[in-house]
Formats: structure tokens, C-alpha cells, sequence
């Protein structure tokens, strides 16, 4: 398979998304047009019509950021559930995706120091609607995520959220670490999750604030991490070293939420 992301090719495995699924030129041509969003593009490789040579144009023209994917006639077939995809599938998000700065405007409408979970390589989609329910319930206003290795807002996130996702805005980007560089300029402090970080429970997590979450199994990467002002840990007993992302994410958001009211 080959990717292309802004005119950039990489070798990789091909993810079928769970959101809206778009086959047939004609069908995907008038999503493209209509502004819908398109998460992915799947083209036949070595595909020579020239309508869906210029429906390509168009996304990267439209839609900068949908990741295109060339893929051979059996996986498209294997993908398709009309039986008729013409050399051309979009997947769309269940949701559209906010902008950080939505959320922050948001944090500002309420009068209340901006609380954003910012999430990276959760790859599982029952993981991410738990932390977008979380997020909800523990007066986060918004989650962020990046646009590769990691989920999207797929059906299944949506189902999982339990309704979360009508209220609680989450912006995809590009590079968390700039994001993060960016809102550090603005005044937020970063806490990191870590194994070998401070007691959450003596740490000040008032004031604006991003909570980074990594993956269970690589936890928060090595750039990101370096990003943030400092490190936080769960004090835990047992024989067993970590806590699912979901759950981990529930325990350290509360916590904020917690010192947050004693605050007011």
C-alpha cells in the first residue's frame, strides 16, 4: 500500500475506519463538494481514469489534511459494501472534529481556566469514547488527538461516549508537541503521565491545564513528553504495573476536577 499526505509517500498497513463510508466517484465527488469531511481517501493503485485522477486534486486541494491511501483492487473489493466502489472509497469521520482554539474559546464563555486532555496514540476505539465520557463528566472542556496513530472518531467511539461526543469537543491535529509549545505561550501548564512521576495527589493541577495521556503500552512519547512542565503518577499497590488508558485517564481528571472546586 501506499500513503500520501500532502504530496508525501510512505509504506504502511491499511486502517478501515469506522465512520461513514463513501463508494463510487460520482458519490464521493459530491461529499467532496458538499464540504463533507473526508478522514481518508482509498484510490486504486496504478488507476488511470481521469475523473477519479481529479477527484485526488480536489481533496488535496479541499481537504489538506485527509490522509490518501493507494491500495490494490483486492482490498478495495474487501473494503466495499456495495459491490461497486469504481476505484474510489472515502471514509468520513462520525463526528466533525472541533479547532484547540473552539475549546479555549469555549473554557473562556464559561469564565473558567481552560482543563484539555490531550491524548497520545490511543489506537483503541472503546478506550477514546470512555476518555471523551470521562472527559464530560469530569468538566474537561475539550480533547485533543493526533491525526496518526491513533484513533478517530469512528462509530464505535461515538457508542462508546454514551452521548459524550454531542458535548464535549475534540480537535485532531497535526503535531501535539507544537500544540502544546503553542499553549504553553498562552499561559497553560502541561502534566504528563508517567510511571516515574510526582504523587498526583501532592501536585498543584489547578489553573489552566493540559492532561497528556499516553498509549498503555508505549505510554506519552519521548518529544511530547519533553513538551510538558512536569510528570504525574497514580500511587498504586499490587502485583501489576499499569491501568488501562480510559481508566488512568478517569483517576488523574477527577483529580483536577477535585483541587479545581476546592479552588473556587
Amino acid at each position: 500500500m501506499r500513503e500520501q499526505k500532502n504530496g508525501n509517500r510512505s509504506n504502511g498497513r491499511t486502517e478501515i475506519p469506522e465512520g461513514g463510508r463513501i463508494e463510487g466517484r460520482n458519490a464521493v465527488s459530491e461529499a467532496i463538494r458538499s464540504g463533507k469531511t473526508i478522514d481518508r481517501l482509498y484510490v486504486l493503485d496504478g488507476n488511470t481514469d481521469h475523473l477519479i485522477g481529479e477527484l485526488v486534486k480536489n481533496v488535496k486541494k479541499e481537504q489538506p489534511d485527509a490522509i490518501i491511501s493507494f491500495v490494490p483492487k483486492e482490498r478495495l473489493d474487501q473494503m466495499s459494501e456495495t459491490g461497486s466502489h469504481q476505484g474510489v472509497i472515502a471514509c468520513t469521520a462520525a463526528y466533525e472534529y472541533a479547532e484547540v482554539e473552539d475549546i479555549l474559546a469555549k473554557a473562556k464563555e464559561l469564565g473558567e481556566p481552560p482543563f484539555l486532555i490531550f491524548l497520545d496514540g490511543i489506537e483503541d476505539p472503546h478506550n477514546l469514547g470512555a476518555i471523551i465520557r470521562t472527559a464530560n463528566l469530569a468538566g474537561a472542556h475539550g480533547v485533543v488527538i493526533p491525526k496518526h496513530r491513533a484513533v478517530g472518531l469512528t462509530a464505535t467511539v461515538a457508542k462508546t461516549s454514551a452521548g459524550a461526543l454531542n458535548y464535549t469537543p475534540v480537535a485532531r491535529v497535526t503535531n501535539l508537541s507544537s500544540v502544546i509549545e503553542d499553549l504553553k505561550k498562552q499561559g497553560m501548564w502541561f502534566a504528563c503521565s508517567a510511571m516515574d512521576g510526582e504523587n498526583l495527589y501532592q501536585a498543584n493541577l489547578t489553573g489552566p491545564i493540559g492532561l497528556v495521556i499516553g498509549s498503555e503500552g508505549d505510554g506519552v512519547s519521548r518529544l511530547v513528553r519533553e513538551r510538558c512542565d512536569f510528570t504525574i503518577s497514580i500511587p498504586m499497590k499490587g502485583q501489576i504495573d499499569s491501568l488501562n488508558a480510559s481508566v488512568a485517564t478517569g483517576i488523574m481528571a477527577f483529580e483536577i476536577a477535585r483541587q479545581r472546586s476546592l479552588k473556587k
